[in-house]
């Protein structure tokens, strides 16, 4: 299990789930026009963790998704904490893990909420999706959930880049990290979503600082732009680039498949798919 492969973004699988957050979401017609609903199921954790095993995918990390209404300021899609430590509890404690799903309307209730997840129920860190609040990453009202992250040695991170909901996509911009990163130069950061179509931006923002690491979620591989493949696949990028894959959006079979029509170095892909995330998430 220990060389297996980390997706480190991997959403819910089990049928309430799937049902709740993708056939029955208010955005399912969004999901439907770009094909992510054909065979769409559910799985129970023994089945599903079986399933990424043929695969060579040994450990997943599930944020607890809330991705913001912003229109009508409530969720779209929401996975809770009780989900993730549900699917732990099925006998899986050291193959799921989970990111708090941060709310900054919550306050300092939603601080606490995150610090018990943390502490006590398997969490390595927290996921923050910017769009639908309409707040870049950088404001003020994230600063104590980023604050308790430092502190308890966990990771942030951050979707950036396009969303495909009808969101704005200018609050999250892979720059927006560069201040908290210069704030909190102790705390881990991960730059998620590839930061498409500012994938450049993500990749020099990843340059720069130590802290600071580049997620390949929700793009299957052969969406990945150009100079992020040569980035992941040199000496530079080479332990700065997560894999991950924001399951079901991106499904962990064909994910697979299109990984190895890249020609990536045997050392890159073993970093991409595995090392990175051990050193960031502190797995063993």
């Amino acid at each position: 299990m220990e060389d297996l492969a980390i997706d480190f973004m991997c959403g819910h699988f089990t049928e309430d789930n799937i049902r709740r957050n993708f056939h029955e979401s208010s955005e399912s017609a969004v999901f439907e026009a770009v094909g992510r609903l054909k065979g769409l199921r559910g799985y129970a954790p023994a089945e599903f963790m079986a399933h990424l095993e043929t695969l060579g995918i040994g450990r997943i990390i599930i944020p607890t998704l809330l991705t913001w209404d912003y229109w009508h300021q409530r969720p779209i899609e929401q996975t809770f904490v009780e989900e993730v430590v549900a699917a732990r509890a099925a006998g899986f404690e050291d193959r799921i893990f989970g990111h708090y799903g941060v709310n900054p309307r919550l306050r300092m209730e939603g601080v606490r909420e995150m610090e018990d997840a943390i502490r006590n129920k398997g969490f390595v860190g927290m996921h923050l999706h910017p769009h639908g609040f309409g707040l870049p990453p950088n404001h003020a009202w994230y600063m104590p959930y980023y604050a308790k992250c430092a502190e308890l040695g966990a990771v942030v991170t951050i979707s950036t880049g396009h969303t495909l909901d009808f969101m704005p996509g200018e609050v999250a911009r892979p720059m927006h990290l560069d201040e908290i990163a210069l704030y909190f130069p102790e705390l881990t950061i991960v730059c998620g979503h590839t930061g498409w179509p500012w994938v450049e931006e993500a990749i020099a923002l990843c340059s720069k600082h130590p802290n600071v690491y580049l997620g390949t979620s929700a793009y299957a591989p052969k969406y990945w732009q150009p100079e992020m493949i040569r980035f992941l696949d040199s000496r530079r990028g080479r332990g700065k680039t997560l894999w991950g894959t924001d399951y079901p959006l991106v499904r962990h079979a064909e994910c697979m498949r299109q990984l190895d029509d890249l020609g990536l170095k045997p050392e890159s892909k073993h970093a991409l798919l595995n090392e990175t995330a051990r050193k960031v998430y502190g797995l063993r």
